[in-house]
């Protein structure tokens, strides 16, 4: 039997990082170089816990990305983010664009040794979708209405409406497959609180690796799947993913060795990680996007001269030598460019004076104060904040700032209309981890997407925008719905319920004896192919 329990008691074994500062303080430090390209364990160093193994249920990227350690799905993405069959081999798709027939990969077992059929899938997605489960990624799904099993290696999805991006969905991590021993386990757990515990902290699944040990704040490892479906994977017999958020000691364990991989390498590191010659670095665009929201419910943001004059206000070229330490460009639309449809408006101008004359029209010639809130506290972010309350008050807006820690953003989300909202200025940013621009732009800009839902905060409302979204996701003429997502990305861009500010880069640092082992534009990882080489 597979499926393992840890639970989080003193009796479990746990990393420590006091480990690391002993390295540090010994007398010889363990050069990154002196790695035994023999050894057949992997360490990788991440910048934050995770929060479940569930990917039905983690709002974070991170913990889905390291579930897949243990989890597999249908399709999955590559490093360029194209959907690559998984667990299923192909599919076909009807003319209306409704019914999608998956052939599943034959012979495959879960870690349990129980086989993965069509009927497991049809278990895993009932069970994810399903409203009573309080799963919090059960809606990224919504536009599914039921799935059937066909036939032991046939799956038939039928939508409510025609979801061109319904591809990519399956290939973001969170429709793992989990075995049907677990799913039993949890459902016979009692209430959906107690179930979610049950596939939080045990895991039982079809990929590469196997659950040994997982404490959410300290690690988790995994080993060795020996009945692995692709002969000669894993190529190691462990990984274990530690939680380490202070930049310089996850920078100090890679120079150790002590970590064979980091994610991501601090931006004020780089340089010098960089002139380590045995040490490599990973750049890669990725498709994070920040920006400031703007609430349209609150004056004086109702006006869209002053929310144009506050983009305007901001030199994002400077933003990105002062917090990012160049490892960003300018955004230059609504959507990261290499996501479908994005459109590309150039770089968005910074014209101080355009700005003041655009605030003098809306009636502030003195201009105002405000609050600008951000979703994070991170030093990367309070940099930000500083320079942007520098930014605006040269224009005559003179923002208090405040930090919010993650616990704190309930204040944002959690209001039940938008008279309950607080904020004004809000800096946020979004990872568009399914990568089609539905999920890049819908849950931002919808005004059906509002909070509670999802994640409108900017309470932007505009009913032609909505209508483009719904006709945008159900044409299956790649030209026509570009064009619409065209039309759609031009109405917010006059609208501006944003200020955009840039696409991050994503880093990462590792050993040079280590090789494919990659971050991706998501933030996930693609380490499959891991392995020594010389």
């Amino acid at each position: 039997m597979a499926v393992q329990h840890f639970s989080r008691s003193a009796r479990t074994r746990t990393f420590r990082l006091s480990s690391v500062f002993a390295i540090i303080a010994a007398a010889g430090i363990a050069a990154a170089g002196s790695i035994n390209v023999q050894a057949r364990d992997l360490t990788a160093a991440v910048n934050s816990n995770f929060s479940t193994l569930d990917t039905w249920d983690a709002i974070d990227n991170l913990s889905r990305a390291v579930s897949s350690s243990i989890y597999e799905g249908l399709y999955r993405f590559d490093t360029n983010l194209t959907p690559q069959p998984q667990l299923a081999e192909s599919y076909t798709v009807s003319d209306d664009g409704l019914v999608y027939t998956f052939k599943l990969r034959p012979n495959v077992k879960y870690q349990d040794g129980s086989d993965f059929t069509a009927e497991t899938v049809k278990m895993n997605f009932d069970r994810g979708m399903n409203p009573a489960s309080k799963l919090s990624r059960r809606t990224f799904f919504s536009f599914v209405d039921k799935v059937e099993a066909v036939d032991p290696l046939t799956v038939r999805f039928t939508l409510k409406q025609p979801t061109a991006g319904f591809i990519a969905r399956l290939s973001n991590g969170t429709a793992s497959m989990v075995c049907p021993s677990l799913l039993k386990k949890a459902a016979a757990a009692g209430d959906a609180a107690t179930a979610k515990k049950v596939t939080a902290y045990e895991a039982c699944g079809t990929g590469p690796y196997t659950l040994k040990h997982f404490e959410p704040t300290e690690v988790l490892e995994v080993v060795k799947n020996p009945n692995y479906r692709v002969a000669g994977l894993p190529k190691f017999d462990s990984l274990r993913w530690v939680p380490v958020a202070e930049n310089s000691t996850r920078a100090m364990m890679l120079r150790t060795g002590e970590a064979q991989f980091i994610w991501p390498v601090p931006a004020e590191q780089v340089k010098a990680l960089e002139a380590d010659g045995k040490l490599s670095i990973q750049k890669t665009p990725s498709v994070v996007t920040r920006y400031i929201s703007m609430n349209e419910t609150k004056k004086p943001f109702n006006d869209v001269r002053v929310r144009k004059a506050i983009s305007l206000a901001i030199n994002r070229n400077a933003l990105i030598k002062v917090a990012y330490n160049g490892l960003a460009v300018p955004s230059t639309g609504y959507l990261p460019p290499q996501i479908e449809g994005a459109v590309n408006y150039g770089a968005f101008p910074y014209d101080p004076k355009a700005a003041r004359e655009l605030l003098k029209e809306a009636g502030f010639p003195e201009g105002f104060h405000a609050t600008l809130w951000s979703a994070y506290n991170d030093g990367k972010t309070l940099k930000t904040l500083q320079f942007l309350q520098q930014q605006l008050a040269q224009v005559g807006i003179h923002v208090e700032t405040r930090a919010l820690e993650a616990g704190q953003r309930s204040l944002i989300y959690s209001a039940q209309t938008p008279a309950d909202s607080q904020h004004q200025l809000y800096l946020i940013g979004w990872t568009n981890s399914a990568a089609e621009p539905d999920w890049g732009l819908r849950p931002l800009l919808d005004s059906r997407s509002a909070p509670p839902v999802l994640n409108n905060d900017s309470y932007y409302k505009n009913p032609k925008v909505d209508e483009l979204f719904d006709k945008a996701a159900a044409e299956p003429n790649p030209q026509k719905r570009a064009a619409l997502y065209k039309e759609l990305q031009d109405t917010v861009n006059a609208d501006s319920p944003w200020a955009p500010l840039v696409f991050e880069m994503m880093t990462a640092g590792a050993v040079k004896p280590l090789k494919n082992f990659a971050v991706l534009p998501d933030g996930s990882f693609d380490f499959y192919q891991a392995d020594w080489q010389e």
